[in-house]
């Protein structure tokens, strides 16, 4: 084995895997997680890869900042039928058995 090859740095692997099972979809197929209380909402000024792995991981100290900060947690009832008025896309990924979501900005 080279030893300038470098072993995969398991962080990045997973950051990768969460990347790629991320996918755009309307929230009007996201209404049964917010339903059931499985849906979170991540700020637009958070990287949703980094709070899915995250919360993954455990890092319970990273996750009550963000929400102390108002940048992370459960849909609101408000938020919900504002995203479902609009006809929202948003960026979608699992981590069991939460759903997280983020709009999807639209440039103009």
């Amino acid at each position: 084995m080279n030893p300038n090859m470098t072993t995969n740095n398991p962080e990045e692997i997973y950051r990768a895997k969460v990347n790629l099972e991320t996918s755009q979809i309307a929230w009007k197929e996201l209404q049964r997680f917010f339903a059931s209380g499985s849906a979170l909402v991540v700020s637009d000024d958070l990287d949703l890869v980094e709070v899915a792995f995250q919360m993954s991981q455990d890092n319970a100290a990273q996750i009550q900042q963000w929400m102390a900060a108002g940048k992370f947690g459960k849909v609101s009832d408000v938020q919900a039928a504002s995203w479902y008025e609009a006809d929202a896309m948003m960026w979608a990924v699992v981590v069991s058995p939460w759903v997280l979501v983020q709009a999807v900005q639209r440039t103009h």
